[in-house]
């Protein structure tokens, strides 16, 4: 049986984080399409693990959460299996390293928002500051993962309308615009100065170009929910580990830096190469 050297795997994995999808991936890098996805659920698994361990005792002060929706097999007015629907995958970002310190792939509903925050608040070494946009599940959610005015907590609520210019509400496809964003001071003292969900929600649209099922308005989309989760993971990783950050590495005078060295978990860009060598046997992960 042959097996694919490490730097076939890179290309397959680079392939993927790059937004393609799995099929693309196959034709790209010459590989059976089982193989890619063989090697897809064995990545993402090493990477949910190594993140799970490694991003813990976090000194951030500022963090932004939100939710990104997507679905599995259908959309939920189309779904006629079990499994099949809507799709969300929360996530929590670090305003200022830019790290993605917790994400949860689930339905989006109370007990989601509940076991998210939970897992948020135990990767946090100090008080921080929490702005979510208006959902109503983070209201019980923060208070019952940091305790009542355990941090800052505000929320975004953010309404949309029609573009008042014709000729933009004509060009545009999807014509809804911002309109107005109310700051409620929820928990604490949060500054509301600084608040914002702008670095999530870019992070969701890197989220979109980069992981080829969670493009909207195509035919893309997973089959699996367990499939996205391993995606998810993936795409994480190499967001955190591998890809420079455009405006961290302005910040540090051209050097190319990643979300995980401004939070100083690693001291240099990784390769995907690392990534693959450290899935060995003997790699400790504490």
């Amino acid at each position: 049986m042959n097996k694919l050297n490490d730097s076939h795997r890179a290309a397959i994995i680079r392939a993927l984080v790059e937004g393609n999808s799995v099929r693309a991936t196959s034709r790209l890098t010459r590989t059976a399409k089982a193989t890619v996805l063989k090697l897809l659920v064995e990545v993402g698994e090493f990477c949910s693990i190594y993140s799970d361990n490694a991003l813990q005792n976090l000194s951030t002060t500022r963090i932004e959460a939100e939710e990104i929706w997507s679905f599995v097999g259908a959309k939920a007015k189309n779904a006629t299996m079990d499994g099949h629907g809507d799709l969300w995958t929360y996530t929590a970002i670090d305003a200022d390293s830019k790290l993605i310190i917790s994400w949860l792939v689930g339905q989006r509903n109370h007990k989601t928002t509940e076991v998210f925050m939970v897992d948020v608040a135990e990767r946090l070494a100090n008080r921080v500051q929490v702005t979510t946009d208006g959902l109503g599940w983070y209201l019980s959610a923060v208070e019952n993962a940091f305790g009542w005015n355990g941090v800052d907590f505000a929320q975004i609520v953010k309404t949309y309308g029609m573009p008042r210019d014709e000729t933009e509400r004509a060009r545009r496809y999807s014509p809804m615009v911002c309109t107005d964003a109310i700051k409620t001071r929820i928990m604490g003292e949060p500054n509301m100065d600084n608040l914002s969900t702008w670095f999530v929600e870019r992070s969701n649209l890197s989220m979109r170009m980069g992981i080829r099922r969670s493009t909207r308005i195509t035919n893309a989309f997973s089959k699996k929910a367990e499939n996205h989760a391993h995606a998810v993971s993936l795409y994480f990783m190499f967001y955190n580990y591998c890809r420079p950050h455009q405006t961290l590495t302005k910040a540090a005078n051209g050097i190319k830096t990643i979300p995980a060295m401004a939070a100083k978990l690693t001291d240099h860009v990784w390769t995907i190469e690392e990534i693959l060598e450290m899935m060995g046997p003997n790699y400790p992960l504490h």
